[in-house]
């Protein structure tokens, strides 16, 4: 079987609540961007999966729906807030469409490791544009596109720590990771870096902040192999 985030979805759940690092410090990355206080704020979390970054946004005082196009997914994160409610909502809905949210319906959009599978970035984008406010922000992470690029591997050469070898960064498109304990296993869209800023600028977004966030203590000692080199890409912009 060809694994999806459906088929992968309990054990993504389990392991995001088991306490992975490399979530965590994703986790962190991404609400260091925004406000600590989102009272009064509209805000849709796009590809939340499982509602962790829901859930943070939800406790900030933020009125929050999470929308994923996993059914599995969606199934966890409606579990979670009913065992411990924090006032967010989610709905089944396409990244590329937000068929589910109004036009000019939310301040804030949230996407946590998220435009990296969605199929279509331009439609993506241009549906974040639609329904945010004018003026409304999009901050969001992927996976850094120069280290985690397709056939991207591990290199010792004797150095103080390992290097990264990557191939075929110009390829862009869907690649499938062969680790059986990654998420990516359920596929990922490869783009360049111009290519998100490219497309962020071409629908109207100026952006405010770029950052390739240093691996912290927690992923360094999970993965020392990964002290020299950011995990993701942070990015902020706002709607014109």
């Amino acid at each position: 079987m060809t694994d999806t985030w459906d088929t992968i979805a309990d054990w993504y759940a389990e392991r995001v609540r088991a306490g992975s690092a490399m979530h965590a410090f994703a986790h962190d990355v991404l609400l260091g961007r925004l406000p600590t206080d989102l009272r009064g704020q509209r805000i849709l979390d796009l590809g939340c999966g499982e509602g962790l970054i829901t859930r943070a946004l939800a406790g900030r005082g933020g009125s929050i729906v999470g929308i994923d196009p996993s059914p599995r997914m969606i199934g966890h994160a409606r579990a979670a807030e009913e065992s411990c409610p924090s006032g967010a909502r989610y709905a089944v809905d396409d990244g590329c469409s937000l068929a589910t949210v109004e036009s000019g319906s939310v301040e804030w959009v949230t996407a946590g490791l998220a435009l990296n599978n969605v199929p279509d970035l331009a439609a993506a984008v241009g549906a974040v544009r639609r329904v945010l406010v004018p003026g409304g922000q999009l901050v969001f992470t992927v996976p850094h596109p120069c280290f985690e690029a397709p056939y991207a591997r591990w290199s010792d050469d004797g150095g103080e720590l390992p290097g990264r070898v990557v191939g075929s960064y110009l390829a862009e498109g869907f690649w499938r990771s062969a680790n059986p304990d990654g998420a990516r296993r359920a596929g990922n869209q490869h783009r360049m870096l111009s290519t998100y800023v490219t497309v962020l600028v071409e629908h109207g977004f100026a952006i405010e902040s770029v950052a390739e966030p240093a691996p912290d203590a927690r992923v360094v000692a999970e993965q020392p192999q990964r002290a020299g080199l950011p995990p993701f890409l942070l990015i902020s912009c706002r709607r014109s």
